[in-house]
């Protein structure tokens, strides 16, 4: 698999290349804080409220129909059971954070025991998601899509207001279907603490 170096330091620039030319953009941040679903956000100094009923740590994850990318068959996270699932949440991935948060679940998430579930869930279309799985050659992430009625991002407080896409967050539930870990990232444009949803995912696996 094509390696997509992650340069995961404030202070780094990524290059990438635009219009055939090599540009220097800002240096994406790692955010290790959160907000409380069902609250605000900020993206840029807008104030977006989250709209729906806020998830809480110890409680069930809400029974919400998602369609999966690559069979185009609804799912129900409340019915996956077994296993940690691994929850990385984006507002949409052709957007460049949303991009560096994808690839580090497909890259760097390969250190991860094989029996956690790693899956991205947005409102981007099924078809939407299966092309980027494809062009950036992430196959080994079930991708969820909520982009009927944003069903799920309701569910768990996550929705934002007025673009109707789901926060950035990473949730991590346990092998009961109890969530264990949120992090609702409260500047959108930044990136989660990927390495300590790792941590805490690897310790959640390591329970019966």
């Amino acid at each position: 698999m094509r390696k997509h170096k992650l340069f995961f330091a404030i202070g780094l620039a990524l290059p990438v290349l635009l219009g055939g030319c090599t540009t220097k953009q800002a240096p994406l941040v790692i955010d290790s804080t959160s907000v409380v679903p069902g609250t605000q956000v900020v993206r840029k100094g807008d104030v977006i409220a989250l709209t729906g009923t806020g998830m809480e740590v110890g409680q069930k994850l809400p029974d919400t129909n998602l369609v999966d990318a690559a069979t185009m068959q609804a799912v129900n996270l409340g019915d996956w059971r077994g296993s940690v699932l691994f929850l990385s949440i984006v507002p949409s991935i052709d957007t460049r954070v949303c991009e560096e948060q994808t690839h580090y679940l497909g890259e760097e998430g390969d250190t991860l025991p094989a029996s956690i579930r790693r899956i991205t869930i947005s409102r981007d279309t099924p078809f939407a998601q299966g092309r980027f799985a494809e062009e950036a050659k992430l196959e080994d992430i079930r991708y969820l899509s909520d982009y009927k009625q944003g069903a799920f991002g309701r569910s768990v407080g996550l929705l934002m207001d007025g673009s109707e896409l789901l926060a950035r967050a990473v949730v991590l539930v346990d092998k009961q279907g109890v969530v264990r870990y949120i992090q609702v990232v409260p500047e959108v444009t930044h990136l989660p603490d990927m390495a300590e949803a790792f941590r805490q995912a690897v310790a959640l696996d390591q329970q019966p």
